[in-house]
């Protein structure tokens, strides 16, 4: 989508804070589950509801926004979205402007507004140090892999004071230590705020934040939240990290196998590609035909995607002109098709269509196209070059 057409409305951390304490608001995780699962933001009683898609990767972002229980859960709300820096978020709040300008399903739902974190959480922490409203640490994809809010870096510091320092967390079951019935505080952080641990190790249940390491989940893929205890049990060798320790939420959808997610990836995208092609189908307008005084029914078109074009998405792009031949052009030394082919049309009035398409972006690559008349010399059409659906 464009994104200076349809992006959603910037909102300083200050004005997003404010706005997730209002009801009738749902906030819109956009990063990959995995980085919501060790932090997020946590609304106020009374206010947003949080929502998270439990993405493992970005690109399954407008799937999950063309769902029917996505769109209910949108219905009648505010829109807040939020990524890590904001990149994210403008290309997702983009996607939901574009859906509620063009597609009568999404312009029903009544959505009163869509609004994104200018900034993302990284520029909330340096306006709301203690947090705010968030809750546990951001991922981070680079050494330090999750921070807490700059006040709540004083956790470490927290801890040694606490004495706690056995595996690198406290242990959440038990309450903060107390001086004459106050909770113990580091740089005013309160200890308590060491406790606020959202994932757990994914092979011991233990709480756990910290990512590290280079193993992945058997099954999708994403990082392992793996607690210290349990890699150095499986370095050691006493307490092996097996295929059944998995990610959170392959254990949530049952997910057991590499190639059972493939097939459920691969049948949800194949449903919405064809929803998406039924509405490109539904809006599309062929252009304008060129006029052909010459009543030329040959044309010659290059710059081809060589790797993915055929007859089958030749016939596709070109109709509702009626192609009879193509003469695919193939390199003299490789033998390969370069991207050129002359093509015969049924009418000259077909031609004038498929010559309206010179320029246009077809496989990322901007194909040219021509009247090219067969010379008095040439052997037009040429024996074995008629389509199959002629």
């Amino acid at each position: 989508p464009a994104l200076a057409k349809h992006g959603g409305t910037h909102l300083e951390p200050e004005d997003y804070h404010q706005k997730m304490c209002e009801k009738d608001t749902v906030i819109i995780d956009v990063r990959n589950h995995y980085e919501a699962n060790i932090g997020r933001f946590d609304p106020p009683e009374g206010g947003a509801k949080m929502i998270d898609p439990k993405m493992r990767k970005s690109t399954e972002f407008p799937l999950w926004l063309d769902r029917k229980e996505t769109k209910e859960m949108l219905r009648g709300k505010n829109v807040l979205m939020y990524c890590t820096g904001g990149v994210r978020c403008e290309m997702a709040s983009a996607l939901l402007k574009q859906k509620i300008d063009k597609e009568e399903d999404t312009k029903e739902l009544g959505i009163k507004g869509v609004f994104q974190l200018q900034g993302g959480v990284d520029k909330y922490f340096k306006q709301f140090p203690e947090g705010g409203l968030w809750k546990g640490k951001n991922y981070t994809f680079d050494k330090r892999f999750a921070h807490a809010p700059p006040a709540l870096e004083a956790v470490e510091r927290t801890k040694k004071v606490l004495g706690d320092d056995d595996d690198g967390v406290l242990d959440s079951s038990k309450p903060a230590s107390t001086t004459q019935g106050k909770e113990k505080k580091v740089d005013d952080i309160p200890a308590s705020a060491a406790q606020e641990i959202m994932g757990k190790c994914e092979a011991c249940y233990k709480p756990w934040d910290m990512y590290r390491g280079k193993r992945r989940c058997p099954t999708c893929g994403v990082p392992s939240l793996i607690c210290r205890d349990c890699f150095e049990a499986d370095k050691a060798g006493t307490k092996k990290l097996g295929k059944d320790v998995r990610c959170d939420l392959c254990v949530t959808e049952d997910v057991r196998n590499k190639r059972e997610l493939r097939d459920r990836e691969g049948r949800e995208m194949k449903k919405y590609e064809k929803k998406l092609q039924q509405k490109l189908d539904d809006d599309y307008e062929p252009p304008e035909p060129k006029p052909n005084p010459e009543r030329i029914t040959r044309l010659f078109l290059k710059n081809m995607c060589a790797k993915q074009m055929d007859e089958s998405k030749l016939l596709e792009l070109v109709r509702p002109a009626r192609v009879t031949h193509i003469q695919w052009l193939i390199d003299r030394q490789t033998k390969k098709f370069y991207g050129s082919a002359f093509i015969e049309v049924k009418t000259a009035e077909d031609a004038g269509s498929v010559l309206a398409m010179d320029g246009m972006v077809v496989m990322g690559r901007k194909i040219k196209v021509k009247y090219q008349q067969a010379d008095s010399k040439d052997i037009w059409p040429i024996p074995n070059t008629e389509v199959s659906s002629s």
